[in-house]
């Protein structure tokens, strides 16, 4: 059964009433992005290794670093308004733009008739990405029921090797078509999961923060109450999630807090809160993956493994190793904790780094005898290894961590730096990746190591854990919170609690009037809930 939902915006939707389902939908339109990015860089890395890709554009080492880091020039300059875009439009209508402007790159990208044609086009997709992920990230995070936030944002870029399992696939089922289509049609098939997309948007409903910051309040309780409660607006938990949320971003406007980029920076705790917010971009694109995301064929061939059928199997069999990976860690991400995931994997990582550049060392050491073939079945293990222990933290945590840290005013925009460095650095080390790999061979693994020591020891220093907490929580840990001495008591779904509805003043109330109401609302049930408790410090519950 469908029911017709405010959205504010022009984009308008007919949501389901079961909460579980629409959680299925709002995941499945969020991640395709994600999943267009998954399937991208591994259709790279296969068309990389295809005569068919490098004969037709006659790529030197230069041409093919320039082919493949021009999607992230689209994303670094599409990030500049990916955050605007998304606090003004609306969630879901900048969602709808991304995945049309990606579109839009693919079919460019799949007719393009030089290498030329070929970069402008992924300078499109990039740039339709951009909006996309930040868009994505945000709504999901904003509008995933609580109570499962780290599993379904953790999914989120999971999904990422979705879509590479999937164009594995369809790369070495064409690598044996005799024409340009070997290439041609893993490029178009990348345009399935934004069409997907587009055709879910239509069923779900509007973020209810975004809702609350239009002054749109009736709306916004309805949300929560589609996306938590099966449409119950006169659900207890669904009315104190609902005053959360309103008391937190009322709060926000009284300190002043705009949505501009000024934001980021103009107070000391939004300065701290982005500092933290964005590293996870950096850190996760200097770790030591783009070697394996896009040139696993030079990776492969520089341990010994040159045959192009077995680079694209070794190809297919990496994403699902680290797929499987990505979902032990979103399960660590939620029981464990996102700090001490982070220092488990980037620790591994570090360690195999090193031997990876030992044991690829040792294979060219040997290189033209038959000695090396333990060594080289040792390099390609411990290459996988690396790709799964990356897969652990850095892909769940790319989209849970940072709109986690940043509050409402700069969570779009926080966000789209933590991607906007991702992509600066990915520019950077994409492009001069192959070079590298040529020129240094073994020794590029052990500057990766060395520069990823520092991460390591920043993360230990910096970063601040959120496990458990829902949105509003997180700000208390900043010293931002409506009123410290009666901030909302988190209870947990399903306790029961005096019901109390704020249906008629929500209705009624004006954007920016009504204030002292909801602050009596919210102390009212924050006093009958600690008598009703008997404990000052109750569980943690979604918000």
């Amino acid at each position: 059964m469908l029911t017709r939902s405010a959205t504010g915006t022009w984009l308008p939707a007919w949501v389901p009433r079961s909460s579980p389902f629409l959680a299925t939908l709002t995941l499945t339109c969020s991640m395709s992005q994600t999943a267009t990015n998954g399937y991208d860089g591994t259709m790279l890395n296969g068309l990389n290794i295809l005569p068919a890709y490098n004969q037709y554009f006659q790529l030197t080492d230069t041409l093919r670093g320039l082919s493949t880091a021009s999607i992230f020039i689209g994303g670094f300059v599409g990030l500049f308004w990916a955050g605007k875009m998304s606090d003004s439009l609306g969630r879901r209508p900048a969602l709808f733009w991304g995945s049309f402007i990606s579109i839009i790159g693919i079919v460019l990208q799949t007719a393009a008739q030089d290498v030329a044609m070929f970069v402008i086009a992924r300078i499109v997709l990039g740039w339709g990405g951009a909006i996309g992920c930040v868009a994505g990230a945000v709504y999901l995070n904003e509008t995933f029921p609580s109570r499962w936030r780290s599993w379904g944002v953790g999914l989120l870029n999971n999904t990422y090797y979705v879509g590479a399992f999937i164009v594995a696939l369809v790369t070495l089922g064409a690598s044996h078509i005799g024409s340009t289509w070997a290439w041609r049609a893993p490029s178009l098939f990348q345009a399935v999961f934004s069409v997907l997309c587009l055709m879910v948007l239509p069923f779900v409903p509007e973020s209810p923060r975004w809702l609350v910051a239009q002054g749109l309040y009736a709306e916004a309780r309805e949300c929560v109450a589609q996306t938590n409660f099966n449409g119950d607006t006169e659900h207890p938990d669904c009315i104190t999630i609902y005053e959360s949320i309103v008391n937190a971003l009322e709060w926000e406007r009284k300190q002043g807090q705009t949505m501009s980029w000024k934001e980021t920076y103009r107070r000391p705790t939004a300065r701290k809160r982005v500092l933290i917010g964005a590293s996870v971009g950096p850190f996760s694109c200097i770790a030591g993956n783009v070697i394996a995301s896009y040139y696993l064929g030079a990776e492969l061939a520089t341990a010994g493994i040159t045959d192009p059928q077995d680079q694209l199997k070794a190809n297919i069999v990496m994403n699902v190793w680290c797929f499987a990976c990505a979902l032990f860690g979103t399960r660590l991400v939620s029981s464990w904790g996102r700090k001490p995931t982070a220092l488990l994997s980037q620790g591994l990582l570090i360690a195999l780094l090193f031997i990876i550049g030992g044991l690829t060392k040792k294979v060219q050491d040997y290189k033209g005898s038959a000695e090396p073939g333990s060594l080289t079945y040792g390099a390609v293990a411990a290459m996988f290894l690396f790709q799964g222990f990356y897969s652990i933290a850095w892909t769940p945590l790319l989209y849970v961590y940072p709109p986690e840290i940043m509050n409402y005013a700069i969570r779009a925009n926080g966000l789209a730096l933590s991607i906007l460095t991702l992509n600066f650095l990915a520019i950077v080390l994409v492009f001069s990746m192959p070079i590298a790999l040529k020129n240094l061979g073994w020794k590029m693994y052990i500057i990766n190591g060395s520069w990823d020591v520092i991460t390591f020891f920043l993360i230990a220093v910096y970063w601040v854990e959120t496990k458990g907490k829902s949105l509003e929580e997180i700000d208390s840990l900043f010293g931002d919170e409506p009123d410290p001495a009666h901030h909302l008591e988190s209870t947990g779904i399903g306790i029961t609690r005096e019901k109390r509805s704020l249906e008629n003043t929500a209705d009624e109330r004006p954007a920016m009037q009504g204030q002292a109401e909801i602050h009596q609302a919210t102390e009212g049930v924050h006093m009958r809930g600690l008598k009703a408790d008997g404990r000052k410090n109750p569980a943690s519950a979604p918000g």
